[in-house]
């Protein structure tokens, strides 16, 4: 449980990095995203590549990275 959670802030904090929205993020945040992200990412693109904490870290910073973005457009729409 608690790897998932490191693992899933470090997923988090790079795809932050990757889209520029880090700094804006907080770290439950970056949690959030890096979970959600996985899920996302293993859905679209399956579980190939490197592993940790059973989440393949490939997709899953490709997903995080597509729910970052998402979420950003979104709350830039709404202000």
């Amino acid at each position: 449980m608690i790897w998932s959670l490191i693992v899933g802030a470090l997923i988090g904090i790079i795809a932050g990095a990757i889209t520029n929205k880090g700094s804006s993020m907080g770290w439950i945040a970056n949690i959030l995203a890096g979970l959600v992200g996985s899920f996302v990412g293993q859905a679209l693109l399956g579980t190939w590549g490197p592993s940790l904490a059973g989440m393949a870290l490939i997709p899953s910073i490709v997903g995080a990275v597509i729910v970052v973005a998402v979420v950003s457009f979104v709350l830039s729409k709404m202000n």
